[in-house]
């Protein structure tokens, strides 16, 4: 009689490794000339430089920034749904926006994705989405891992982390502390809610106002499953063309990206002692969604700005002499921008006006 094997245990070795192999092209639609390929290895290899004439990249000074991430309670609206092909975009936007922010060129990913068995079509999808979202970022996908860990997750579901790093040059690093008052405010669009403050929007448009993915109200188009999984937007082209056309000037001296704390908790970790933020509401387009979620929770306005983005993705802090040249900048390239505040004099607060 034939004892148990791995197999029996619940973790199929042979369908992992035909899953790894069928993915790599996934990866491969991610690569630079700077990834040097090692198909099959233990990790990813990625040369920091590159001197051939077209794509020469070379740093005086690099510091390498990293991050880690996930989307939270975000992916059980994936799992209600069944819907797993835009996730992953949400899982790369996480973790590059916030390198981003201190001026910095993603680089690579990597990715952790974990399940109690294989789920080969829903990873799949899932990977295309971290494919698709790292080709946004112009950054390699440079390997992951996908562990099968029976009766840890509830059967067919699975858990997600990302990890980015990023380069940028030590003089150029954007860090916040030439801020002063008179600054101003600018906030570029976001997509919806993102990937953040999902706890409590399942609690009141599921719990307390008994709808589901499927239900449909009249200011949201498409079903309210369809507006949750609209994933985060990644920032990295828009903001790298903007750095790019100032090169020799640091017009940009602060970015935040707006997650989880929303513009009342994000911003301040950007400002330097002695400076505040005075952000004037109706100065950009709130999307419905956000109006649905405050009505039916009967949430105060204070809470909605300290959770959720309300419509502002991410947020730079610009000299005011510069203003009008950036808001063109960022208009020629199509990126939705509104002037929403000004730096005032203060200690690290945001005011809502």
């Amino acid at each position: 009689m034939a004892g148990y094997s791995y197999k029996d245990a619940g973790v199929d070795i042979k369908a992992k490794g035909k899953f790894t192999s069928e993915i790599y092209g996934q990866l491969h639609r991610t690569f630079g000339p700077r990834v040097i390929e090692n198909p099959g290895g233990f990790a990813g290899l990625f040369s920091l430089n590159h001197n051939s004439k077209l794509f020469s990249k070379n740093y005086k000074q690099p510091v390498l920034v990293a991050s880690t991430d996930g989307v939270g309670t975000k992916l059980k609206i994936a799992f209600m749904m069944d819907r797993h092909d835009t996730i992953g975009i949400d899982l790369v936007a996480m973790c590059v926006n916030d390198i981003l922010v201190l001026g910095a060129e993603p680089l690579f990913f990597l990715d952790y994705m974990a399940s109690s068995r294989m789920i080969p079509g829903k990873m799949k999808d899932v990977l295309h989405g971290i494919s698709y979202g790292c080709c946004e970022a112009e950054c390699a996908l440079l390997g992951g891992e996908t562990p099968e860990m029976p009766g840890f997750y509830h059967d067919g579901e699975y858990d997600l982390a990302g990890f980015a790093v990023g380069v940028v040059e030590k003089n150029k690093i954007i860090n916040g502390k030439g801020i002063v008052a008179g600054d101003i405010v600018i906030g570029l669009r976001s997509n919806g809610l993102h990937s953040n403050g999902f706890s409590l929007v399942r609690k009141v448009l599921f719990e307390k106002a008994k709808l589901d993915v499927n239900s449909k109200i009249k200011t949201i188009d498409g079903t309210i499953g369809d507006e949750l999984l609209k994933p985060t937007r990644i920032y990295v082209k828009s903001i790298r063309a903007l750095l790019r056309h100032y090169q020799t000037k640091k017009v940009v001296k602060g970015m935040a990206h707006i997650t989880g704390g929303g513009l009342i908790e994000n911003i301040p970790r950007v400002l330097p002692e002695g400076c505040s933020v005075r952000i004037k509401k109706c100065t950009w387009p709130v999307p419905e969604i956000f109006g649905e979620i405050q009505k039916r929770g009967k949430i105060d306005e204070d809470e909605m700005y300290n959770v959720l983005n309300m419509g502002i993705g991410m947020v730079l802090i610009v000299s005011k002499h510069y203003v009008s040249s950036i808001m063109k900048k960022l208009k020629l390239i199509k990126e939705d921008s509104f002037i929403i505040g000004k730096v005032i004099k203060g200690n690290k607060k945001v005011e809502i006006m």
